[in-house]
């Protein structure tokens, strides 16, 4: 077995896939941090400053509330781990969706399971954070099914065409999607990770310690998921696919620091009319 070979083979690819992911993470929020700084007149932090917080919190004291916290944001880490396994390995989307799903649900019960009155609420919002966006990610993976023939992830890269070809509005619902789940205002009801928000972190508010590093290091997956997909538009182009990656990097961020967060309602009514009317009509056209 050669070296290319050897990569390819999907126990090796999940490995690589689980070591790397969390760096590709915590270098797009560093990066984040930065950028985000500088638009903001501020020096901002080192580069590296999201993996120098891992490792502190690491060494803290393990602190919890109730028991339960800690199955639960172990649960939202594995979930995670096992999403990123499922899309490297070009499995069932509608199963990474699921998968996907339950994370974010540990996640949610993890902050319910204490009698904390903004985690209670934080995980209200993470709720109907899930309920504005899970929509569109099924019209995305219905948009597959129609123009490759199959839900296998694998048969996206098979393709010749890149999918930004056949699904520029899906696209575009999906930026509204990753807008959401990496916390970006006007879209970030449940928490923040910058602090020109609040200092409260709503679903994270009552983890501390290696169980905060816990959620810390399932965000930084979460990033390379989503990044990862921007990249799965144009997969016949590694230059094309970083160029469009960059390009939704750059406006996340200048979306997040030209707006206010808006009420809750306002996110739901939003991403059920504008991002689901785009995904309907290229689902629409892809029918067609």
């Amino acid at each position: 077995m050669n070296f290319q070979q050897l990569i390819l083979h999907p126990v090796i690819r999940s490995i690589l896939a689980l070591i790397l992911a969390p760096v590709i993470g915590g270098l797009i929020m560093g990066l984040d941090r930065k950028v985000t700084a500088r638009m903001q007149g501020r020096m901002g932090p080192p580069l590296l400053q999201p993996f120098y917080d891992i490792f502190k919190l690491m060494g803290k004291e393990p602190f919890v509330l109730h028991r339960p916290q800690i199955l639960y944001t172990t649960l939202h880490l594995v979930f995670m781990m096992i999403t990123v396994v499922m899309l490297v390995t070009g499995q069932d989307l509608l199963m990474v969706l699921l998968v996907h799903a339950f994370s974010s649900i540990s996640l949610v019960l993890g902050g319910m399971s204490v009698r904390s009155p903004y985690s209670w609420i934080g995980s209200q919002r993470k709720i109907m954070q899930i309920v504005a966006y899970e929509p569109i990610l099924i019209l995305l993976i219905l948009g597959i099914r129609l123009r490759d023939g199959s839900f296998l992830g694998s048969r996206v890269l098979a393709n010749s065409e890149p999918l930004i070809y056949s699904m520029p509005l899906l696209f575009l619902a999906f930026i509204c999607v990753l807008a959401i789940e990496f916390g970006k205002s006007p879209f970030d009801v449940s928490s923040s990770h910058h602090a020109h928000q609040e200092i409260i972190r709503g679903v994270y508010q009552e983890y501390a310690g290696p169980f905060f590093c816990l959620t810390e290091i399932a965000h930084y997956y979460e990033l390379t998921i989503g990044f990862g997909l921007v990249m799965a538009f144009w997969h016949t182009s590694i230059l094309c696919g970083f160029l469009l990656e960059t390009a939704v990097f750059f406006f996340l961020l200048v979306l997040d620091n030209a707006f206010s967060r808006l009420p809750t309602g306002w996110m739901v009514r939003y991403m059920w009319t504008v991002p689901l009317s785009l995904a309907l009509a290229n689902l629409i056209w892809l029918w067609r």
